[in-house]
């Protein structure tokens, strides 16, 4: 079978196809690291501008696959959906589908464009595609229920030409991989001292660990602590005109704040100069339940993120994004590398990155996780006999 390739980055689709009888006639992406590395790992040269594909000049396809943009729907982007350009890429894959009417395709997003605009983009999805003879069924997925050490829900969209559906629901495997989480990391001797935190983010994590340190076991921290409200008098002063979600915030670390004063007090002041160099510095969000003994920062994963210091459970991985919130491995004081970020997105061994670590991290966190898509595309095809 062949398919096109929409919106390709760097080839998730591409590379769960690989496993099946299939070849790439095209691929499509405007950005131009993507398009090396889809050439460098496929050897295939990408359209710049889905725009400006002509239907009719694209030879006989099976499938279309495709990520369409998700920053219009996404919680990290502004949702401003259809008034973002970003948002009515989805009519291109539509375009094209109305000439070529492929048998399937296999599309990806983010979970909230489930719930964005009141439902209206997904109802206009599911129009779209009735309209234009595809029967839709729908996937809510995640690495982490299938063995991989990442906790990323997306929702995959299998789209199944009306002369060809057959009445029934395609249904998953049900998974029994255990995950394991070393098999994901590097070996420690080939970690190189670039991924190990240093400088004014370790000081910082350092000086919030002190005080982790001092709550007794089984206290419930406030999910977030913004800790200027209650030392810099300006904040103090202005509580009546912060917004009612700010206010419930600081009204819930009152307990915290007043139960252990006396320490907040030396704390705060012998850590004063690094909390305020920066304002996320200051806010802690403690996503990992009550204090434990031998409690510490360092026992999570920590993201440094525009809502604060995120501290979240080191069962699994947190979810990859392509902006700068690459999860600090606390027990080994660094970030996560490029390869591990590959691993989490279930590319192989052998995949060439980006050289620029900051590239790599961008096009993983915008990449779809290929075992998931693999997973759907099997089902589909056996469902199918194909």
């Amino acid at each position: 079978m062949k398919f096109i390739d929409l919106f390709c980055g760097i080839g998730g689709f591409h590379q769960a196809l690989k496993n099946f009888n299939t070849k790439c006639i095209l691929a499509s992406d405007n950005d131009k690291n993507c398009q090396k590395i889809y050439k460098i790992n496929y050897n295939i040269d990408v359209q710049n501008d889905v725009k400006k594909i002509n239907p009719n000049n694209i030879e006989d396809f099976d499938i279309i696959c495709g990520g369409f943009p998700c920053q219009a729907f996404s919680n990290a982007g502004n949702k401003n959906t259809f008034s973002d350009e970003r948002g009515l890429l989805f009519d291109e894959i539509i375009r094209i589908a109305k000439v070529k009417n492929p048998k399937f395709m296999f599309l990806e997003n983010v979970k909230h464009i489930l719930k964005v605009d009141g439902g209206k983009v997904i109802k206009y999805i599911k129009e779209q595609l009735d309209e234009n003879n595809y029967i839709l069924q729908l996937f809510n997925m995640s690495p982490h229920k299938y063995g991989i050490p990442q906790q990323r829900e997306r929702i995959y969209f299998v789209c199944i030409r009306k002369d060809i559906y057959n009445g029934l629901d395609i249904e998953l495997p049900i998974s029994n991989k255990k995950i394991i989480f070393n098999n994901f990391l590097d070996k420690k001797k080939d970690i190189d001292k670039k991924y190990y935190i240093k400088g004014d983010i370790l000081k910082v994590l350092e000086a919030w660990d002190e005080m982790i340190k001092i709550f007794e076991v089984g206290e419930k921290i406030s999910p977030t602590i913004l800790i200027h409200e209650f030392y810099i008098n300006d904040r103090k002063k202005n509580f009546n005109t912060y917004s009612k979600w700010k206010q419930d915030y600081i009204n819930s670390n009152k307990k915290i704040i007043e139960k252990y004063k006396d320490k907040w007090d030396i704390w705060y002041k012998k850590h004063k100069d690094i909390l305020q160099k920066r304002e996320i510095y200051g806010k802690l969000e403690w996503q990992v339940g009550l204090i434990k003994p031998n409690d510490s920062i360092f026992n999570y994963f920590i993201q440094i993120r525009q809502s604060g210091i995120r501290v979240k459970k080191a069962e699994y991985f947190p979810t990859l994004v392509a902006i700068s919130q690459i999860p600090i491995y606390g027990k080994e004081k660094r970030y996560i590398t490029p390869r591990e970020c590959a691993r989490l997105q279930s590319f192989p061994e052998d995949f060439i990155l980006s050289q620029n670590d900051n590239i790599s991290y961008k096009q993983l966190g915008n990449a779809v996780n290929v075992d998931n898509v693999k997973t759907v595309i099997k089902a589909t095809f056996n469902h199918y006999n194909i």
